[in-house]
């Protein structure tokens, strides 16, 4: 599967509930586009969630050649990290037609978090953008379509955009199996369905407890992002 196919546009948004894995996405996809030969930019705007966030896979992405912007305090013991300047040059870029290859992807906090998305709002609308909404069949609060369509609205209010995507990553972490990912594809089709909008794939971790060689689009992650238990 080639990221870069499935989407084109440069500035491209994951947001989600928390605990979807929306950060995991987001750093795997940075890393699909960069072995895709495209350059990369990861934006840190998750300034809500201090336990799951790009910011801890910095040092990996730098060395895999993507770069990263991250809130200035990110990883500190100071409560509300603020956003740094260098996000408005990505819009200058965009804007001017500068590095066009260069794919921008925005990891933004859950929810409410996504309020952070309306300081750009006017720039990233000019700009052009693919918003993806991360959805998880097994996390508690968006377990039914009708709740995860809803935190989605709520996510497009705070942000004041339009998700335009959907990405499937639904699983239980390490405990996952063949039939978990497998059982959770209906559930996004009637998600996708509600909302009317697409959906782009779904996504697992490969694991000797997950078998999905037979199946086409899905995309195969890596666990890159910080895990608690």
């Amino acid at each position: 599967m080639k990221i870069s196919e499935i989407i084109v546009k440069k500035l491209i948004i994951v947001a989600g509930h928390y605990g979807s894995g929306k950060t995991n996405v987001a750093v795997n996809l940075a890393i699909a586009l960069r072995e895709e030969s495209f350059p990369v930019t990861l934006v840190d705007l998750d300034t809500v969630n201090p336990y799951f966030r790009a910011a801890d896979s910095v040092s990996m992405l730098g060395g895999l050649g993507i770069d990263t912007i991250v809130p200035e305090f990110a990883n500190t013991n100071v409560d509300i990290p603020s956003l740094p300047s260098e996000i408005n040059s990505i819009f200058d870029a965009l804007r001017d037609g500068r590095d066009k290859e260069r794919y921008y992807i925005f990891d933004v906090g859950g929810d409410d978090g996504a309020a952070a998305l309306g300081m750009y709002r006017d720039r990233i609308e000019e700009a052009g953008y693919e918003m993806i909404c991360v959805i998880n069949r097994f996390r508690p609060l968006i377990s039914e379509v009708e709740d995860a369509v809803s935190d989605m609205r709520d996510i497009e209010r705070f942000s004041g955009l339009r998700v335009t995507s959907a990405v499937n990553n639904s699983s239980v972490g390490e405990e996952t199996v063949t039939d978990d990912v497998l059982s959770s594809v209906p559930y996004a089709g009637r998600f996708s369905e509600s909302t009317g909008i697409p959906l782009l794939f779904t996504s697992y971790i490969p694991s000797d407890r997950i078998d999905l060689h037979e199946y086409q689009g899905f995309f195969k992650m890596k666990n890159i992002t910080k895990k608690l238990y």
